[in-house]
């Protein structure tokens, strides 16, 4: 599902009907639209379709490809300024669902530029059907089905490894430690997303999305491993933070030193790496 906003008018439409209905807004094929793209896989769906040229603006999530960083930041995407977002320009807005803040998106979309929401699941499926409504607004239908159909083939490998762990590991996911507090990924998050793909378990899931939780429940959900962003500076967390974590350091994974960092775009973006992600998760779950 993807949602079109033009002038204030919303429409929902399903990834099977965007091509068609889409054409009542569409531009010439042989215009080059001038895009904004605000979410990391978004970004990296236009520029895996080769529209990289189409693009003049980008959000900060969007750090991949490198080349991307030479576009103008528009800021983060639940920041954004709709004033540097216009000040680019665009002919069309390419948006991850959850832009904001509220009232600088209500301002974009009230503007008469087309602002196209990429609705969808952290799964296989929901990368698939982004891609094609990514494809579809640039009107590049064709690349799509090719870039749909090397995804597949990838999302197949990383389905078969999943399916051939006999011993599922749990895994937590650690977004941050606020104040010694541990923020987790829980059901229908993104991270709860490529555990799943990865043939892991989520050890947290009684909650949606993230979320801080209990000392408590960090002892009891146990995990075998501890899953992080590998990021720098000050949000960077450490063995060393980990360990000094008392609940953290209580559970198996701490005990036996299973921590895991990944690339966060990489990890968690939901884009056409994501194939790519879940093999990578795998191997450093369970070996090869």
């Amino acid at each position: 599902m993807i949602r079109v906003t033009i002038g204030g008018l919303h429409l929902g439409l399903t990834a099977a009907l965007w091509g068609i209905t889409l054409g009542t807004f569409a531009f010439a094929e042989e215009s080059r639209p001038r895009v904004v793209s605000l979410g990391g896989s978004v970004t990296e769906t236009v520029v895996a379709l080769g529209a990289a040229d189409l693009l003049v603006g980008r959000d900060s999530t969007s750090n991949y490809p490198e080349s991307i960083l030479a576009l103008p930041d528009v800021g983060y995407i639940r920041a954004l300024s709709p004033e540097g977002v216009l000040s680019l320009t665009p002919d069309l807005i390419l948006s991850e669902e959850g832009a904001g803040p509220v009232e600088a998106v209500s301002v974009l979309q009230s503007g008469g530029i087309p602002f196209v929401t990429m609705l969808g699941t952290f799964s296989a499926q929901g990368v698939l059907d982004k891609i094609t409504a990514v494809a579809a607004a640039l009107n590049l239908e064709a690349e799509g089905e090719a870039l749909v159909a090397k995804t597949a083939e990838g999302f197949a490998k990383a389905e078969a490894r999943a399916k051939s762990v006999t011993d599922p590991q749990s895994v937590l996911f650690v977004i941050s430690l606020q104040g010694g507090r541990v923020m987790a990924g829980g059901s229908g998050s993104s991270a709860d997303g490529i555990i799943a793909l990865a043939g892991g378990v989520n050890a947290v899931t009684g909650f949606e999305g993230y979320k801080q939780i209990t000392d408590e429940a960090v002892i009891a959900a146990a995990p075998d491993v501890i899953l992080m962003m590998d990021r720098g500076g000050e949000l960077a967390i450490s063995d060393e933070d980990v360990l000094s974590t008392p609940a953290l350091a209580a559970t198996p994974a701490a005990k036996a030193g299973r921590i895991i960092r990944m690339d966060g775009m990489l990890l968690l973006g939901f884009g056409p790496r994501t194939p790519e992600s879940a093999l990578a998760l795998n191997a450093a779950l369970y070996g090869g």
